[in-house]
């Protein structure tokens, strides 16, 4: 099913997986209050799919992700200042924070450069592919801010705090393959070969073991805030839960046949 109501964005949802592909190229897709609409709208449309299988997040043209339009923060002719925590906590928090809650994979395909909130945007899913081209720009301290959407949270538990300081302080561009070998990210792919990797994940997420990604991603995200005995207790009710499911049931009997599973998500 397609949704044509989008003029920022293209939202589908086919096979219990949607896919959101961020649409303003002439603006490198750099956010705007209507994008965000937007962006809530095909939240609200993923989070009541019963059959959730998995989320797929790119963009149109040469660039992910800008980060915030800054046409929309033009400062005032007469030098006055704005609270710029207001679009924070009413735009990006909700929707970081949503990503991260979604019981079902959420994968990045990132098509070109992302810069500011763009690369909270994309630190925020829980995997990410880039294509050879695509760049990391903490854009932030070129016009006097700090990272943010989230981004002091990740960089660091990405990549370790000397590699997060030095890229937030200094606004250097990271490269696709420096993202790779860093562990920012988790593959780079051909420029070419973007729509096949686009294709690719779609069909893993819509085969998959949608209850056990949906646990793991769930104990991945928790495990930063949890001692090991905590997250023992987490991986024991998670798995516990799994162990029920008609996916794992399947597993066994596939393992045992010598065949490829056929999971049904349930």
């Amino acid at each position: 099913m397609s949704h044509d109501r989008y003029t920022e964005i293209t939202f589908t949802l086919e096979q219990g997986v949607g896919v959101i592909t961020l649409n303003r190229p002439e603006r490198l897709n750099s956010f705007t209050a209507v994008m965000h609409a937007e962006l809530a709208r095909a939240l609200d449309t993923l989070e009541a799919h019963a059959g959730l299988r998995g989320v797929i997040l790119t963009g149109a043209g040469r660039g992910f992700c800008a980060g915030q339009d800054l046409g929309e923060r033009k400062p005032a002719e007469d030098g006055s200042r704005r609270d710029l925590s207001e679009n924070l906590e009413k735009l990006y928090k909700p929707l970081i924070m949503r990503l991260r809650a979604l019981p079902a994979p959420v994968v990045c395909v990132m098509n070109g450069v992302a810069a500011g909130a763009g690369a909270s945007l994309v630190l925020a899913c829980d995997v990410v592919f880039a294509v050879e081209s695509a760049r990391f720009i903490q854009a932030f301290s070129k016009i006097g801010l700090l990272p943010d959407a989230g981004g002091t949270w990740f960089l660091p538990r990405l990549v370790g705090s000397a590699r997060a300081m030095g890229a937030a302080l200094f606004g250097e561009a990271v490269s696709a393959r420096q993202a790779e070998a860093w562990g920012l990210i988790w593959r780079v792919v051909p420029d070419a070969d973007l729509a096949a990797t686009l294709a690719d994940v779609r069909a893993t997420l819509a085969a998959g073991p949608t209850r056990a990604y949906a646990a793991t991603k769930q104990a991945l995200h928790a495990s930063s805030g949890n001692t090991l005995a905590q997250q023992f207790d987490l991986e024991c009710a998670l798995q516990r839960e799994l162990g029920y499911t008609d996916d794992y049931l399947e597993g066994m009997r596939a393992f045992a046949q010598k065949r490829a599973p056929a999971f049904g998500g349930r």
